[in-house]
């Protein structure tokens, strides 16, 4: 990095860069120191539990998460970015709609972020553009910008910055927008007023520890990967555990059960931005179907978004697992059985042991295997 010019004025600068932020479709802006000594016992104690599961690069980064001095030397203030991603054509009742969708078993359901454009895309070239821009009127700073894509604390910045509290499933809320939004930061070599944090408003809540299919939130603020459906099904790269795929239902890619309960997202709000609107196929689509992809259409049809990071192999494992369930779940007389059945049967003999596995499982749960 390279040292900052002096004489600029940063409650000014601030000012502007929220107004720059805003254009660029950022629902606000907060500013975190970089001594996050505090959150470091907690980071340790959680890994320590195998928390993390099979996410090795959580304990490989080690404490370096919480030291973003040492991650990008030169760095004395850190920016934290919040971004809006319900679509937006999305309805005031759209809670109600999503968990409509978990009662139809035959159905994907594919987690409300993912359907649209890979968020890390968005956020990492509109933080640059931002970076960019606040370059164009100040002069050369410096500065690194993160989307969820290097050992950062993202939370724990957001929450000291004033971006939210950490409710009880660990993510960040706003009162003004739920949880409904991704984190982005530039580390900057700017000298920035930190924001004030918010202050928690959970109470004696429970809601989202109440409903996680899996009890994965297994206290307030503490999350046992291992047992999270969204890691199950995105980071987890071997067999879903036996006991926990009837607990799945019809999620093939990640849950928003914690979140749909949470009674603050009905603050969620809209984004401004076309990107997040979802795309066609991954909402209300027969699980039938989504067995049906090759290879080449699961890449066709994920390209530039998130959920193509699985892979085709996972892609298949995740809908195998949810096409059980609905076969465990679906009245013998349903007309869904017949093609997803079928859909089944077409990949017994698939070249992957992983997905010939959990074929089989789901086929088992219709009294086939």
């Amino acid at each position: 990095m390279t040292p900052a010019d002096a004489s600029i004025d940063p409650s000014r600068l601030l000012a502007r860069m929220r107004a720059m932020a805003q254009d660029l479709g950022f629902s606000a802006l907060g500013v975190a120191g970089v001594d996050l000594s505090a959150a470091e016992p907690g980071l340790l104690a959680w890994l320590s539990n195998g928390f993390h599961g099979g996410m090795d690069y959580m304990a490989a980064h080690g404490l370096k998460r919480a030291r973003p001095a040492e991650l990008v030397p030169g760095t004395v203030s850190v920016l934290t970015a919040r971004m809006d991603y319900l679509p937006r054509a999305t309805s005031n009742d759209w809670q109600v709609v999503e968990f409509s969708r978990l009662r139809r078993p035959a159905e994907g359901t594919v987690s409300v972020y993912a359907r649209g454009r890979d968020y890390h895309k968005v956020l990492r070239q509109r933080l640059q553009r931002l970076a960019e821009r606040v370059a164009a009127e100040i002069g050369p700073f410096g500065h690194r910008v993160f989307t969820d894509s290097a050992p950062v604390l993202e939370a724990e910045l957001a929450s000291r910055s004033g971006q939210g509290w950490r409710g009880k499933h660990t993510l960040v809320l706003s009162r003004e927008g739920g949880s409904m939004f991704f984190l982005g930061e530039i580390y900057l070599d700017l000298a920035l007023p930190p924001t004030a944090p918010a202050e928690p408003h959970c109470g004696s809540c429970t809601a989202c520890i109440d409903i996680c299919p899996t009890r994965a939130i297994v206290a307030p603020h503490r999350l046992d990967a291992r047992r999270c459906i969204s890691y199950l099904t995105i980071e987890h790269h071997g067999p879903i555990p036996l006991e926990l795929r009837p607990l799945i239902g019809n999620r093939i890619y990640g849950c928003d059960d914690c979140q749909l309960a949470c009674p603050w997202n009905k603050y969620a709000q809209p984004s401004t931005l076309p990107d997040f609107d979802a795309r066609d196929g991954f909402a209300g689509e027969a699980l039938a179907a989504y067995l049906g992809w090759t290879e080449e259409e699961f890449l066709r049809r994920t390209e530039g978004g998130p959920i193509r990071r699985i892979g085709h192999e996972r892609w298949l494992r995740n809908v195998a697992v949810a096409a059980g369930n609905a076969l465990a779940s679906l009245p013998s007389t349903d007309t869904a059985r017949a093609p997803l059945r079928r859909a089944l049967l077409a990949h017994l003999g698939h070249p992957s042991a992983l997905v010939r596995e959990h074929v089989a499982w789901a086929l088992g749960q219709g009294g086939d295997g």
